[in-house]
């Protein structure tokens, strides 16, 4: 890859009823600091919205937007399909409410370089428009709400499991045959799964930031995060090694709380200790995630909390047998690379 010339990036993008993100988010891709070609290809689901008014309107402006059809509107299909429909050595994944940081792409293909890898990837930086959404993004930067999961909260630049969205070598892409579509969540996680069981390298870097819009309603963060819980165990039952104590923290919650209750209830007030001091806990972490919001923002990041932790818990509690086994039947073997395909730029240096 060289500075002089770099390489031609496509960028791909799934989108469902983003009406009020889609045109944003690919300002800030035309608008990247980035002196390589690029393209975008928009994989565009059956929206309710105006959201392929609006990629027709894109497309009419710019020679560099394309769009594909994913009528199952589910988010690995889409990927994809777009991985399919576009023609360059780098890939670049967004969805359809991210905001690239200026130099996302060129930092990227940098680090690519530098590292070797096969995937690199950043920080999703949750910012609110209005006070529920900047309340939703406190609880998903925080350790209190997400642990220390590096893609929210930051951390060092290392190699890692997985890494929010990624910026792809495509020989690695078609190497592995792209997303596995049987995982309608935490596709991300068993891509980079396979790349690494090829010996391939996910890295991390805090230098990637990605603005993510959350969920504008109780509702639809309930929904997200009840997926993420059913498809985390999915994970969990397809790969035995990938569990750890934050992922059982919810649940575990979710359960302790339900039993308080009953108890409570049933035979001694003592038993809302447990619920009581869920709650007091949620209302403590929540005064320095709230730093610097409005009031009206920090009274709702509790409300945030809990939903996010319950919901996530239940999915996770509720996630069906057949699911995961319908998935681990789907399951992909790595595939290694060629020895000479593996050889970095920086080895044919040396």
């Amino acid at each position: 890859m060289s500075q002089q010339q770099p390489p031609a990036v496509s960028v791909i993008m799934p989108v469902l009823n983003e009406e009020r993100h889609l045109r944003n988010a690919i300002r800030h891709i035309l608008q990247q600091e980035y002196a390589g070609e690029m393209e975008v290809v928009i994989a565009l689901g059956p929206s309710t919205d105006r959201t392929d008014e609006i990629a027709a309107e894109l497309v009419a402006e710019d020679p560099r937007v394309h769009t594909v059809p994913n009528p199952t509107g589910r988010t690995p299909a889409a990927l994809n399909a777009a991985i399919k429909a576009s023609r360059h050595p780098i890939v670049v994944r967004v969805d359809g409410h991210g905001m690239l940081s200026a130099n996302y792409i060129a930092t990227a293909v940098r680090l690519l370089e530098e590292t070797g890898a096969q995937n690199v990837g950043g920080i999703m930086h949750a910012e609110g428009e209005n006070a529920w959404e900047e309340a939703v993004a406190a609880a998903m930067t925080s350790r209190i709400g997400v642990g220390n999961a590096a893609f929210h909260t930051g951390g060092e630049a290392g190699e890692t499991e997985t890494v929010y969205l990624g910026v792809f070598r495509r020989d690695a892409l078609e190497q592995q045959g792209g997303y596995n579509e049987e995982f309608i969540r935490a596709q991300d996680w068993e891509l980079n799964f396979r790349i690494r069981e090829a010996g391939g390298r996910v890295w991390f870097s805090p230098e990637l930031k990605v603005q993510y819009r959350p969920r504008p309603s109780i509702k639809a963060l309930a929904k997200q995060y009840k997926d993420y819980g059913k498809w985390r165990h999915v994970v969990a039952r397809y790969h035995s090694g990938s569990i750890n104590l934050r992922y059982l923290a919810p649940p575990t919650a979710v359960c302790a709380i339900a039993a308080g209750v009953v108890v409570g209830a049933a035979l001694t007030p003592w038993g809302f200790v447990v619920p009581g001091g869920y709650l007091a806990a949620i209302v403590a972490g929540s005064v320095p995630a709230g730093k610097g919001l409005s009031l009206k923002a920090r009274a709702q990041i509790p409300v945030a909390l809990a939903t996010m932790h319950m919901t996530w818990g239940f999915g996770f509690l509720t996630s069906p047998r057949a699911l995961a086994r319908k998935v681990i039947a789907s399951r992909r073997e790595a595939v290694q690379a060629p020895v000479e395909e593996t050889v970095t730029q920086g080895d044919q240096q040396r």
